[in-house]
């Protein structure tokens, strides 16, 4: 028997091939291999998340855990509970029930920590459009509070490959060059947890593979991302799991490949499949209805 200690508690491991899961703090240990245990960190929690605007139920009974290194993608029609459920992350609002931590930081009893560790880039930026790139950087470092210098600087912009880019005012950018930016400013103070709300809306293509490039590196790097989008193509590209939400309840959370495995033979996903071959679209329409939302 292996003996695993997680927070000044001692728990009692499992025998080999009992294919058993314990979470423990902020910790989730997996007992399901016979050679070795692993274990990953939970960056987000969000447990039992309640929003009422009046009488409307916005966010209801909504849980869901990132791990380190995990990029989660959160999908929904128009008026889902998307956007409620980000801005409770982000602080931005109190609900009415539930908990929320950010690496092991409940978000209202330490707000300045469980901040800290959280970036967040929105659909479209606002930055000061007559700034140059090099001094947004400097300004936002030193809001932060992190050390920098003319070579870190031009270490960050070839990072992101705007290195040639780095004395152009922000107003010069192109729509994908500005996500860079700001994908760069969520980050400069090396969170744990990104939060990007449709960061690729109206970028073409190339643009698009280039922040998806991105996030690929952040995740290597450990860091967590919450992505939400409209982009089925997008989630079922870079995310790890998604989570489809509607009328404010999570409908399922799983794999994008194990969310196609599981609905290809329900009824409504058949009913909307074009091509025959089901994919990720059709399992969130089926899942969502067809009704467009305003």
């Amino acid at each position: 028997m292996v003996i695993v200690g997680c927070q000044s508690r001692i728990f009692a491991d499992f025998p080999h091939g009992s294919n058993r899961r314990m979470a423990c703090g902020f910790f989730t240990i997996d007992f399901s291999s016979n050679t070795h245990y692993t274990y990953s960190m939970t960056i987000l929690s969000v447990k039992d998340l309640n929003i009422f605007y009046g009488p409307q139920h916005a966010v209801d009974n909504v849980s869901f855990e990132i791990n380190q290194g995990e990029i989660f993608g959160l999908l929904g029609p128009n008026g889902a509970g998307k956007t409620s459920t980000l801005s409770a992350i982000e602080g931005l609002l109190n609900p009415q029930s539930g908990k929320i931590s950010i690496a092991g930081h409940d978000i209202h009893e330490n707000p300045a920590k469980a901040k800290a560790n959280m970036g967040v880039q929105l659909q479209s930026t606002s930055f000061q459009s007559e700034l140059t790139v090099f001094e947004i950087i400097r300004l936002y470092a030193g809001l932060y509070g992190v050390p920098i210098n003319k070579r870190k600087v031009t270490e960050m912009v070839q990072d992101v490959g705007l290195d040639e880019s780095i004395n152009k005012r922000f107003k010069q950018l192109s729509g994908g060059q500005q996500q860079r930016v700001s994908l760069l400013i969520a980050t400069i103070h090396n969170p744990e947890l990104i939060l990007l709300d449709e960061p690729t809306t109206g970028l073409d293509p190339q643009s698009r593979r280039q922040l998806w490039d991105r996030m690929d590196e952040l995740k290597k790097l450990g860091k967590s991302i919450l992505l939400t989008t409209h982009s089925m193509e997008e989630a079922e590209a870079v995310c790890h799991r998604i989570a489809i939400i509607d009328h404010g309840k999570i409908l399922t959370i799983n794999t994008p490949e194990k969310l196609i495995e599981e609905y290809q033979n329900d009824p409504r996903v058949k009913e909307v499949s074009r091509s025959g071959r089901v994919t990720l679209e059709d399992v969130f329409i089926g899942l969502t209805g067809r009704k467009v939302r305003a």
